[in-house]
């Protein structure tokens, strides 16, 4: 089984730091691809880089010349999931559903910490469009930049604990949800210091594309994300252009 693992920024070593935790629960037998865009931002915190990097995945996976049996959206919160069900045959998943998901099946409420608070509109609408919504305590910034991420990661882990206590304390929240592709890792470190569980959207999102291609399952075509009908569609894909 081959998955695609696709950043939604251009950080080649968030990339790297993506696929490491997604093959660090993959089955035997799951070869993880890591999918870096050939365009967009280093990183993705707001609407227009959100935008950009739809664009920028979705050319870049039908321009990946091997077969695949499924494919990961490693951004939380980010546009471009429903594009790639009408482009493609095979199941795609995205991190942010994976882990709102599969914390409901952990406890009654989840939050969901994330990086700067200009992305939390974008993450609530995301839940919200996703019917996912109900069951979230809230959606909490940890005030670091994705690129902070690596470059004071300390730092990063004691924002992001600090706004998981918070979120246990007082929101209610029984799961912990990490609202970034690039906080992949970190769960031991907040379960240690909240005593909740710990959601990782790529971990979650490895498995259950595991579990779909084992079912023989896929995204339905009969209606909403029937394969786009045929039209001249001009410069795309963006990749072919000289």
């Amino acid at each position: 089984m081959r998955i695609l693992v696709a950043n939604v920024n251009t950080t080649q070593s968030m990339t790297d730091s993506i696929v490491e935790q997604a093959r660090s629960v993959a089955a035997p037998g799951t070869e993880i691809i890591g999918i870096t865009p050939r365009f967009g931002a280093e990183s993705c915190e707001g609407n227009f880089e959100s935008y950009l990097a739809a664009v920028a995945v979705m050319d870049a996976i039908t321009n990946y010349p091997e077969p695949f049996d499924a494919v990961i959206q490693a951004g939380y919160g980010e546009h471009g999931r429903e594009g790639l069900q009408e482009l493609l045959d095979v199941p795609v998943v995205d991190i942010t559903e994976a882990a709102a998901s599969t914390a409901m099946f952990l406890g009654y409420k989840y939050s969901v910490v994330t990086t700067l608070d200009r992305a939390v509109p974008l993450i609530e609408d995301r839940l919200k469009l996703a019917g996912l919504e109900a069951r979230c305590a809230s959606v909490r910034a940890s005030g670091m930049a994705v690129l902070e991420l690596e470059e004071e990661p300390e730092r990063a882990v004691e924002s992001i604990v600090e706004q998981s206590e918070i979120a246990v304390r007082d929101d209610k929240a029984e799961v912990i949800v990490l609202g970034c592709g690039g906080m992949a890792g970190l769960n031991d470190k907040v379960r240690e210091r909240t005593g909740v569980p710990v959601v990782d959207g790529v971990a979650a999102a490895v498995t259950i594309a595991e579990s779909l291609v084992r079912l023989g399952l896929s995204t339905s075509k009969v209606r909403t994300y029937a394969t786009p009908r045929p039209k001249k569609v001009t410069g795309w894909p963006i990749s072919g252009i000289a």
